[in-house]
């Protein structure tokens, strides 16, 4: 089976002044962690090898979650600067733990339901990423689907949901540094290699503090 890592590293501006104490990924959504809801979705899909970058109070995170036995789970940690890497940067920088092959990267503040069923990638696919319908506060969604490959620019866009299945070779020419992933993926985009899927189950980026209520609603 694929590992994970679960990007975990943000400081969570939008989410102070609870973030002043808490790191965003251990904000509850009906009575667990936002991370713990990850971990336990992990391991249902039998995927129990999970790397979590840390910046910003992540010593909570290490504390709360230990080595993973709790969750059945084999948990490593990847301490990052303040400010820390960002999706990009954080990913290349645990390549070398997450093994040779595929692996899934989750965003520690989105609330889903979603089944890491692991997709199936042609030769050339560089990454599979999952969709979702436009929230009210981002209209205009992200990127566009044409049957199941994933497009940058197109008439009908979707939200990115923070979920990615991702080829190491993605990040073949990098630069150990801060950067994001997007890039990366627009250029494979334009050469056909993403595909992507669109998930209409429960999703949310908990990424402020109305939508960490509206999210209990939810998922209660």
């Amino acid at each position: 089976m694929p590992a994970a890592m679960i990007l975990a590293a943000g400081r969570g501006e939008r989410l102070r002044p609870l973030t002043d104490r808490l790191p965003k990924a251990l904000a509850e959504v009906a009575g667990e962690p936002l991370i713990a809801r990850h971990l336990r979705a992990l391991a249902d899909a039998g995927i129990y090898d999970v790397v979590i970058n840390l910046s910003h109070l992540g010593g909570q995170i290490r504390e709360r979650l230990g080595d993973g036995a709790a969750f059945g789970l084999r948990i490593r940690y990847s301490p990052e600067p303040e400010p820390p890497l960002d999706t990009g940067g954080g990913l290349l920088q645990v390549l070398p733990m997450l093994g040779p092959g595929p692996f899934w990267a989750v965003n520690a503040d989105v609330c889903t339901d979603y089944a890491f069923a692991t997709p199936p990638l042609a030769d050339r696919d560089m990454a599979h990423l999952v969709l979702a319908n436009n929230p009210a506060h981002h209209p205009d969604g992200d990127f566009g689907l044409a049957g199941d490959r994933v497009r940058a620019t197109a008439a009908a866009r979707l939200t990115f949901a923070g979920i990615g299945f991702y080829r190491p070779e993605l990040f073949a020419g990098c630069t150990p540094g801060r950067f994001s992933v997007v890039p990366l993926l627009r250029t494979a985009m334009a050469d056909g290699q993403v595909r992507g899927e669109h998930f209409r189950g429960r999703w949310m980026d908990v990424g402020t503090l109305e939508r960490l209520d509206a999210a209990q609603t939810l998922f209660r």
